[in-house]
């Protein structure tokens, strides 16, 4: 189950205590984020698809629903704000822990509160936060206490669940991803901060090209736009919020990356399959967003070493020396000098013919050998330098290839079980379209 952005919060719940339900007045003082934090699902912008009428997630909302969830998505999509709109969910006790200072007692401690409250028939739900920080034996001790029913679980996190929590807990819950805001739901996201009582109530003028550039700096996150609204309209003193406004607030746009989790692997595939794919803008871009997002460059070096023989290999011999040449200079000059030379590994590989025929030789080789493929290596190819090697047969009979006029022998190398055996197979791509004709002819020289 996916969840579209458009739920927005002002911060993550910490602790034990739980949010203020949204139905209360919020403090005029408060940060805009929170002023406007939605107050029910009607307020809420985009989500549609999760929020269908009788859906799970709006059953679980309007307090009919009995399935735990955990909810997943980046920073500034609404993960907290949904958390809110259950705690206002009335006959529900709610508790919010947040992993980063709970432990296993905490959540032994509330389990046995609800035990009791679910006796006088009060449910109770358990909002954990960044529920990718408990450790396995954390996440245990919810199991029997979420499939029992003991406790609702809302559970929040930043990474991909399947990543970061526990096979048996994701089994016994819904999995509602949310995703960044469009640029149409920021917009609206402003507007409406722009107008309403609770927020600006049109104190502000805001441009066209100001509202632009606010869509450009939160890069789909609710609570960032209205971070950035807040400040610029504090700096325009009550006059327009214009671009240059906004960038006196604020003049670098976020990147969403994150070294350990998600971002990390998807960004990471995105940059092998762009090269794989020849697109070299694309590869470019995705190398750009791990540098500026702080991802180490010896990584970086350490993938296209493994992609130039991967995806390119003899096709262009030359673009292993070059992903080395890289990866030398990583390690030799550092950022931020090194990302050029980065940058020209990644355009040589990604613009260099493709052939994947050398991992294919390799893995099908070890797959031959793993499934007893192997047999006795030839006597006459067998070690014949020490005493008595002679008189076993190592080493009689062995050609020198540098006596024939070719170079080139006819004569058995593998094993008998293997004769014949290809497993090299050379493309049509690039400098293996020579060494096609080349492989066969030698092959017809050693096997004739």
């Amino acid at each position: 189950m996916t969840e579209d952005a458009g739920l927005f919060a002002a911060g993550d719940a910490g602790g034990a205590a739980p949010p203020t339900p949204v139905t209360e007045a919020v403090d005029p003082s408060a940060p805009l984020a929170v002023r406007m934090r939605p107050r029910s699902l009607d307020e809420v912008i985009g989500q549609d698809h999760l929020l269908r009428p009788n859906s799970p997630l709006r059953r679980l909302v309007e307090g009919r629903g009995g399935s735990s969830v955990i909810l997943y998505g980046p920073p500034g999509t609404g993960k907290t704000t949904m958390a809110y709109l259950v705690a206002s969910t009335s006959g529900r006790h709610f508790v919010a822990l947040s992993a980063l200072s709970a432990g296993v007692k905490d959540v032994r401690a509330v389990i046995e509160d609800a035990r009791t409250r679910q006796i006088h028939g009060q449910r109770t739900v358990l909002f954990i936060d960044e529920v990718h920080r408990f450790s396995k034996s954390q996440q245990d001790a919810l199991l029997a206490a979420v499939e029992n029913g003991i406790v609702l679980l809302v559970a929040a996190t930043t990474e991909n669940p399947h990543f970061s929590v526990i096979a048996p807990l994701l089994s016994r819950s819904l999995i509602a991803e949310l995703r960044g805001l469009d640029e149409r739901g920021v917009v609206d996201v402003i507007r409406r901060a722009a107008d309403d009582e609770r927020g600006l109530a049109g104190s502000v003028e805001l441009t066209e090209e100001a509202v632009a550039d606010i869509v450009r700096l939160s890069g789909g996150d609710a609570r960032r736009s209205l971070t950035i609204l807040e400040a610029a309209a504090g700096a325009a003193e009550g006059g327009a919020v214009t671009p240059e406004v906004v960038e006196l607030s604020l003049d670098a746009a976020p990147v969403r990356y994150d070294r350990d989790g998600d971002q990390h692997y998807d960004v990471t595939s995105a940059f092998i399959k762009s090269i794989r794919g020849s697109d070299a803008d694309a590869a470019v871009h995705y190398l750009a967003r791990m540098l500026v997002a702080g991802e180490d460059p010896r990584f970086i070096a350490r993938r296209l070493v493994i992609h130039a023989s991967e995806d390119i290999g003899m096709a262009d011999p030359t673009a292993l020396q070059t992903a080395t040449a890289a990866a030398e200079v990583v390690q030799k000059v550092g950022l931020p000098e090194c990302r050029l030379a980065l940058a020209q590994a990644t355009v040589h590989l990604a613009t260099a013919p493709k052939s994947n025929a050398v991992i294919s030789a390799i893995d099908a080789a070890m797959s031959d050998v793993r499934a007893g493929g192997v047999g006795d290596v030839p006597k006459h190819l067998r070690d014949g330098h020490y005493a008595g090697a002679k008189g076993l047969g190592n080493g009689v009979g062995y050609r020198y290839a540098h006596d024939a006029p070719a170079g080139v022998v006819r004569q058995q190398y593998p094993p008998d079980e293997l004769v014949g055996r290809d497993y090299y197979v050379p493309t049509n791509h690039g400098h293996e379209r020579e060494l096609a004709a080349r492989v066969a002819k030698l092959r017809d020289i050693i096997r004739k």
